[in-house]
């Protein structure tokens, strides 16, 4: 089983929570890697068997890079049936994590309710939820692996 978490960050607050969900992951024995969406590769995207994909909320909405990895790079490898979370940071409205799920979904990916909104720069009980996450996604992933 494999995992990955992709992210953009502008000020950092999102990469730390990828970093802190990546550790949750891992955790429970999944390989995972973590990766700014600048590096993620669409082959690592397609052998992961788990999404998490966060972006910064900028003027209500992710920023235009990351729109363009959701509707081109992430819909391109189809990942229908992966498990998928969206988290992200934010300063005022925290929207990009919520339409990041909302894309998920219609790709047809399984995502991990609630999606993650942290407010500014996340604290160590916020990067506990972090790693509650990624221990969430392993879980979800083991029981859809079940061996026959």
């Amino acid at each position: 089983m494999k995992a990955i978490v992709v992210y953009l960050s502008t000020s950092g607050n999102t990469k730390a929570m990828a970093e802190a969900i990546a550790k949750g992951i891992e955790a429970m024995h999944v390989d995972v890697k973590a990766v700014s969406f600048y590096d993620a590769k669409p082959e690592e995207l397609k052998e992961a068997d788990a999404i998490a994909v966060g972006s910064s909320t900028f003027y209500y909405k992710m920023l235009p890079p990351m729109e363009k990895f959701m509707s081109e790079t992430l819909a391109g490898i189809k990942p229908a049936g992966k498990v998928g979370a969206a988290f992200g940071s934010y300063g005022w409205s925290g929207e990009a994590p919520i339409v990041i799920a909302e894309q998920m979904r219609e790709m047809g990916m399984h995502v991990i309710d609630p999606v993650l909104r942290i407010l500014h720069k996340p604290t160590d009980k916020d990067l506990q939820e972090c790693k509650r996450l990624g221990v969430d996604m392993a879980e979800t992933l083991k029981q859809q692996v079940k061996p026959a």
